[in-house]
């Protein structure tokens, strides 16, 4: 395989509480595309260090573990400070009619961890599911089968931080509306963290704890709840992979 961490990168950046929404026509044309052969786009070759939009080809070319690869290496560029150049503008107009995601990423809210900033993305290379504390419902769940078992995506990766405020108000069980009923899913990663020190949410050292917990936890929750997914893994096609990002240090740690 031939490197791509040098053509792709990413300023997708999304605050407060938001969704984003998979139509009719988006998912029929996913099935389609699934089906179709020699199916291309802008493509990378022959535009060394600007990066384009992920094609079809390349995207199926590479194995999940080479896309964890191309995270990885995306969170030391931003890290580093030098992410990709790119044509937002191209890669829109690239895109426009087709997407061709390399995985499907489960992050939170928060506003100062972009999941698609902090690994250095483009547009059309991830879905990007965000809820607070990251969790995993039903509709999360069908949104990462819709991404890998119909649009080809090759890896589900849950990324938790640093200072959530999600996993601290699940440790303080904090009740407010419908964010109970949320914080009640984040609230199973609390005992069983092993901790040696205050265990409250006023220790943010416990709630790292229990935020890297939740994310192991969510892990198991996915492939539990969702069969379509486990038998992906199973048949090596995907890999579903955890990760926490350090709003500190700006680091991206990868679970194994």
């Amino acid at each position: 395989m031939s490197e791509r961490t040098d053509e792709r990168s990413t300023t997708s950046h999304e605050n407060g509480w938001r969704c984003g929404c998979l139509g009719r026509r988006t998912i029929f044309a996913a099935v389609a595309a699934i089906g179709a052969a020699g199916v291309t786009g802008s493509g990378l070759v022959g535009t060394p260090g600007f990066a384009q939009a992920l094609t079809k080809a390349q995207r199926d070319e590479m194995t999940p573990d080479q896309v964890i690869d191309l995270m990885k290496r995306g969170n030391d560029r931003f890290r580093a400070g030098t992410p990709k150049d790119r044509d937002w503008l191209a890669q829109q107009r690239a895109t426009a009619s087709g997407q061709y995601p390399a995985a499907v990423l489960l992050s939170c809210i928060d506003s100062r961890a972009p999941a698609e900033v902090v690994l250095d993305m483009g547009l059309g290379d991830v879905f990007n599911s965000r809820i607070a504390g990251n969790v995993a419902d039903v509709a999360v769940l069908g949104g990462m089968e819709f991404a890998c078992k119909l649009a080809g995506a090759k890896v589900v990766l849950v990324l938790g931080h640093t200072a959530c405020g999600a996993v601290a108000g699940a440790i303080a069980g904090a009740k407010l509306g419908n964010l109970t009923a949320l914080l009640a899913m984040i609230s199973p990663a609390v005992d069983p963290t092993k901790f040696a020190g205050e265990r409250t949410a006023n220790n943010p050292a416990f709630v790292d704890a229990v935020a890297h917990t939740s994310v192991t936890l969510t892990l198991a929750k996915i492939r539990k709840d969702s069969p379509v997914l486990a038998e992906l893994e199973q048949q090596g096609k995907i890999k579903i992979a955890g990760a926490m990002y350090d709003l500190n240090s700006g680091a991206v740690d990868f679970i194994t």
